[in-house]
């Protein structure tokens, strides 16, 4: 019998290959094929060494990437022939350190299929370990401490494998092989319940049943998960709803809700309290298992007060193993919003959540398992079919995309003021941090400060430069001015259009309309309703909406009245119905005092909801242009919508402007009913854009139109606004991976700033 050559191979693999369990994958798959050789982490990379005949090393790396771990993503192969060396196994070699810039952090994942399997299986030692985890499955970005991603650099380091787990660890064909948050109720993190006067219930099976009782008897709970805090209580009763909402202050703001994994696919209770959309439900399901906006079933099951005057809920699955056990024992929905003050990123910390939410929470299901920095959960809504990101967090950041160009050095841009998030560039690649939140808190912006040293360490990236807004008071732009770093400012609406423009990939002239509540715009006033025509570094002010003076500035932005009030004033009219004393602030407003002049038509919406008696006073950001959107909302084809045409004129500068004013007889119409006059509203700001697009179009060539910022988070708006624009064979871009709202300005700072 001829004796086949010995050949052998040297091969790189990059991408996302570190904490998805391809060392071991690796290892699997030579011992299978009966090779010989050695596979190790070095940095942000896999480096194996293979040898055998040349069929089987082809087999070899064929099957690295055909049959890969699911969450890992691999880029090309770099392979290259060596000479072989004496061998006679296949191992798994120490991790090497060194440059980190190629580094892949994967965020943190949903229980896998094979561990919910043995969680529930009682012959099994981790039965009912709220901890269970195996390659494919746990937490990574809130426990990675540095790389190499390898036990002793995560915050595991304190828990010592007991020797049952160390076996499974150094067991090649265990899919624990080389799983580091490894764990065992032997030797892993336990659960502690502590509830005020009560002895602390230090046994997880224990901690969970008081847990579960508490949530039965009424008691809100703040329960420790992979990347902070939520609060729980019972989805069904109003009182306890109530109760969470006096002590959170939280009057009107949507509260998520998670639902029992039920079913074969997991999806019976979704299907109980909603009627949500195959997109839906896919989204529900999918990897990132994050919050999905879903439409209310008629039926409505759950509590009123979990989404007051909304048509929508915000509907999660569990994701970790305590969330199953818990939700398991409980049996019914429950409320999970972050454990957090309003606007803030999630705690994290035991001794932080007694302290700030003791008066909030009754009590507390702990774990012993550092949380490194938070990770709130992701948001998608879909739109036209198809999903969006509201908000990037668990299960999805750090977001790492490839950029179309090469920087010549690493880039720093530091997002806007609300819905914060940090994004970091060098060479062809960006990471989005994951939400942080809102900057006007010291813990926000501590955890502000924090994200960038962590991702600048994890990465290995030495930034000198960075981008901010323009806007001066932004705290992030104040903390860029301080930080020692050359600074390059960016404008609001190019940010938004240059994010859109880079998630698409285009390359040729694009429309971008960028809607939202304000910016901070190069003529020194609050834009909001802006079409830019151009590319990334190139963008040109098309059009916008006639401007107002915002009577009191950054005030409306709580205070819809005040955005009412603007256009009424502007028209030389008052408000009879007007719920405040308005005589002062009128003084001051025709004296042009603190009335910053403005374009937004994130304004004109709230000038909309207090017109139609919907908010007079929002709750939260987004406030009153969500109740009027539900207010609004019919079960009839959108194109039989009634709407009046807003008049367009060109100023001296060229620009397109589109005036609100014939909306305000509708509007102050009390004989016409609030739902027909939002409908209007709607109807008419999508003619308004379809009329501002075609008069461009005859001036300038462009491929596509963008539709990007907050404003077109409204489904009503945004699928009017497709529905007009395809029907005169424009095409449409939206955004999708990355929020067009201000969670994605830092993108487009990195974008838009690399241009200029």
């Amino acid at each position: 019998m001829t004796t086949l050559p010995l050949q052998a191979r040297h091969i790189t693999v990059t991408g996302r290959v570190q904490g998805v369990g391809f060392r071991p994958f690796v290892s699997r798959l030579a011992h299978h094929l009966n090779l010989c050789g050695w596979v190790r982490n070095q940095s942000g990379q896999v480096e194996i060494w293979i040898q055998g005949n040349n069929d089987l090393l082809d087999q070899f790396e064929h099957a690295l990437i055909s049959e890969a771990p699911p969450l890992a993503k691999l880029q090309p192969l770099n392979s290259h022939t060596v000479i072989p060396i004496e061998l006679d196994r296949f191992t798994i070699l120490q991790s090497l350190s060194g440059e980190l810039n190629q580094a892949h952090i994967p965020p943190d994942y949903f229980i896998c299929a094979d561990c919910l399997a043995e969680m529930h299986d009682k012959r099994e030692r981790r039965y009912h370990y709220p901890f269970i985890n195996c390659t494919q499955c746990g937490p990574r970005y809130t426990l990675i401490n540095r790389l190499p991603y390898d036990r002793p650099n995560t915050s595991m380091v304190d828990f010592p494998l007991c020797p049952e787990c160390l076996a499974d660890y150094e067991n090649p064909l265990d899919r624990r092989f080389h799983a580091q948050p490894l764990a065992c109720p032997a030797c892993g993190p336990i659960l502690t319940f502590r509830q005020p006067e009560q002895n602390d219930i230090n046994d997880n099976d224990a901690a969970i049943k008081a847990t579960v009782n508490a949530l039965h008897a009424g008691l809100i709970v703040a329960v420790k998960g992979i990347g902070g805090y939520h609060l729980l209580c019972s989805a069904t009763s109003e009182e306890a709803i109530s109760k969470l909402r006096l002590r959170k202050q939280r009057h009107f703001k949507p509260l998520a809700v998670m639902l029992p994994w039920q079913g074969i696919d997991g999806l019976d209770q979704v299907r109980l309290y909603a009627n949500a959309t195959p997109a839906e439900q896919a989204l529900l399901i999918d990897a990132m298992r994050p919050i999905v906006l879903v439409k209310k079933s008629p039926d409505i099951q759950l509590a009123e007060t979990i989404a007051p005057n909304m048509q929508e809920y915000g509907l999660m699955l569990p994701y970790s193993p305590l969330h199953h056990l818990i939700l398991e024992d409980y049996a019914a929905p429950l409320i999970a919003t972050s454990a957090n003050i309003s606007g803030e990123p999630v705690l994290t910390d035991a001794t932080q959540v007694e302290a700030r939410l003791g008066l909030i929470a009754d009590a507390f299901l702990h774990h012993n398992r550092p949380i490194l920095r938070p990770a709130d959960d992701s948001v998608y809504k879909i739109i036209a079919h198809k999903a969006q990101a509201l908000r990037i967090g668990r299960g999805v950041a750090p977001l790492e995309i490839d950029l179309p160009f090469s920087l010549k050095s690493p880039l720093l841009a530091v997002g806007g003021q609300m819905k914060n998030t940090i994004a970091l560039a060098w060479d062809n690649r960006l990471v989005m941090s994951p939400h942080i939140g809102d900057l006007g808190s010291l813990r926000s912006q501590q955890v502000f400060e924090q994200t960038i040293a962590d991702l600048s360490q994890l990465y290995g990236i030495n930034v000198k430069h960075c981008v901010c807004d323009a806007h001066p008071d932004y705290s992030a732009t104040r903390w860029a001015e301080q930080s020692g770093l050359t600074v390059h400012k960016v404008f609001h609406h190019p940010a938004h259009a240059s994010a859109l423009a880079a998630e698409h990939t285009s390359t040729e002239p694009l429309l971008v309309f960028t809607w939202d509540g304000t910016g901070y715009g190069e003529d020194g006033t609050f834009w909001g309703g802006e079409g830019l025509l151009g590319q990334p570094g190139h963008w040109q002010r098309v059009s916008s909406f006639k401007p107002f003076r915002l009577p009191g500035g950054d005030k409306a932005s709580r205070e819809p009245w005040r955005s009412a009030l603007a256009l009424l004033w502007e028209q030389n009219q008052d408000w009879p119905d007007c719920p405040v004393d308005t005589l002062l602030l009128k003084q001051a407003w025709q004296r042009q005092i603190n009335s910053p002049q403005s374009s937004s038509v994130g304004r004109l919406f709230d000038a909309a909801a207090a017109l139609t008696g919907i908010v007079q006073h929002a709750d939260f950001e987004g406030h009153a242009p969500m109740w009027l959107e539900a207010a609004s909302h019919v079960y009839r084809h959108i194109s039989i919508f009634p709407s009046i045409d807003l008049p367009l004129s060109r100023d001296n500068n060229g620009l397109w402007l589109s005036d609100w004013a014939p909306l305000l007889p509708m509007l102050t119409n009390t004989d016409l009913a609030p739902s027909t006059r939002g409908q209007c509203f709607h109807a008419s700001l999508a003619l308004a854009l379809l009329t501002q697009a075609r008069h461009i179009q005859n001036a300038h060539h462009f491929v596509a139109i963008g539709l990007t910022g907050g404003v077109f988070q409204n489904r009503l708006l945004t699928e009017q606004v497709i529905a007009l624009l395809e029907a005169e064979g424009f095409k449409v871009l939206l955004p999708e991976k990355i929020p067009g709202n201000d969670a994605g300005i830092s993108f487009g700072q990195i974008i838009e700033g690399s241009h200029c």
